[in-house]
């Protein structure tokens, strides 16, 4: 049966979390730079009593299993809450379900020893710490197949060496979950391993912090994205996560609920590009008349408000199939075309709120250029468009048989002989034969 209500308690909690976000939540970039930044004493005097409110309301990292102190929400009920917080980029630190801590905590939890578990999964879900996910690499971009990075075993320990890029929230983490090559001649997907590195780890060099966009003439001080460099960091045995060699299978872990994650959070983001958009339109006058009354407009909202609930409904089937089939191999294809959709629609939205403001929407004083790059970021992490474009188009064609005739089986003469070949023995008793 379908259904598209929302059972009232679980509506109840969505509306307190809206109140919240809007109230709470959103004016915080203003006054706190860096949400990730545990030493700053502004930012944890105000988001940790915030936090404290989302526990008490039994809201906090619902994505995790009650056995993980979450609530085991289903997908769809992750993508209602997820477009809530969404509106605001402070608010799933808020909420318990910030990344890249979700995925980490969900590697820790299917592959992390009972030590790993008490001594990194419990202080990262109880956001007392952060984490960092260190795969990208300079020269071999997401390809694991490209990575140099390595380690090999000296006695108890992996020593790590070489580099890594865009290892995001690596100058705020307490640990970080490195793949590395520890097998070079093995299949393509079996040469990885993945390791804790504590942040503190002798020989771990941040070169730098990488901010977005500009003209590379000056550094963004809150760059968050780090080139990391191993320099025969050294890990004891005990900090593997999962099998040598299966650093492949353990990313699958993260990757699959991060895609759909990002793109429930992009329904919040992109809806509140329209609204602001349906603010300036009844807002601002041009040649005598509102904006909103002029027809190209009119276009621009009927457009975008069009795309968003197509979009939102696809996500929202996907994470039903996510539910009802318990296994995110059978939902990749459905997986992808979301991943890819998510990046086209926050452009085009975002495109059109800049355009929309004129030179205000170019500002500093709007969020539209930094939705444009998130957009943008979002085709880029957990694996590009095009990668995602592919995946789904061998989901699609994998089943299809080809016809082996001339002509293919939807053409006409093809149809009308099956079609004479089916009923000819009424043809024939009519005289159509």
């Amino acid at each position: 049966m379908w259904d598209f209500e929302t059972d009232a308690a679980y509506q109840a909690d969505l509306d307190w979390a809206d109140r919240l976000v809007r109230e709470e939540i959103e004016p915080l970039p203003m006054i706190i730079p860096h949400i990730f930044d545990l030493a700053d004493p502004v930012r944890n005097a105000i988001v940790r009593p915030l936090q404290r409110k989302v526990k008490a309301r039994g809201l906090w990292a619902t994505h995790l299993g009650p056995e993980l102190g979450g609530k085991g929400h289903g997908q769809v009920k992750l993508a209602l809450l997820n477009e809530v917080l969404g509106r605001a980029r402070y608010a799933p630190m808020v909420f318990g379900c910030a990344a890249p801590d979700t995925g980490n905590a969900e590697i820790l939890a299917h592959y992390g020893t009972a030590e790993h578990k008490e001594k990194w999964l419990q202080p990262l879900l109880d956001g007392e710490i952060q984490s960092c996910f260190s795969m990208t690499e300079p020269q071999g971009g997401s390809d694991p197949k490209e990575f140099t990075c390595k380690a090999w075993r000296e006695g108890d320990d992996w020593v790590i060496e070489g580099e890594k890029w865009f290892s995001s929230n690596a100058r705020y983490a307490a640990f970080l979950i490195a793949m590395v090559v520890t097998d070079p001649e093995g299949p393509p997907h079996a040469r990885h391993t993945m390791l804790i590195v504590p942040a503190d780890a002798p020989g771990l060099e941040i070169i730098r912090n990488v901010g977005f966009g500009g003209w590379g003439e000056k550094l963004d001080s809150g760059a968050e994205h780090a080139h990391v460099r191993y320099n025969r960091v050294r890990v004891p045995v005990a900090n593997q996560l999962g099998p040598r060699g299966a650093a492949f299978a353990v990313a699958q872990t993260r990757l699959g609920g991060g895609r759909i994650h990002h793109a429930m959070r992009t329904v919040g983001m992109a809806r509140a590009a329209l609204d602001m958009m349906k603010e300036r339109l009844v807002s601002r006058r041009t040649q005598g008349q509102q904006l909103a009354r002029k027809q190209m407009m009119q276009e621009v909202i009927a457009d975008s408000w069009i795309e968003l609930e197509q979009f939102r409904l696809l996500l929202l089937q996907v994470a039903w199939k996510i539910d009802k089939l318990n296994d995110y191999n059978k939902v990749r294809g459905d997986i992808a075309a979301v991943k890819v959709a998510m990046t086209g629609v926050l452009k085009r939205m975002a495109d059109r709120a800049i355009q929309v403001h004129g030179s205000f929407g170019l500002s500093d004083q709007a969020p539209f250029v930094h939705m444009l790059l998130n957009a943008y970021q979002l085709g880029l992490a957990d694996g590009p468009t095009e990668v995602h474009k592919v995946a789904l188009a061998r989901e699609l064609l994998k089943d299809v048989a080809p016809c082996e005739t001339v002509f293919p089986s939807y053409a006409r003469s093809v149809r009308e002989a099956a079609a004479r070949e089916k009923h000819a023995e009424v043809l024939k008793a009519h005289g159509r034969w």
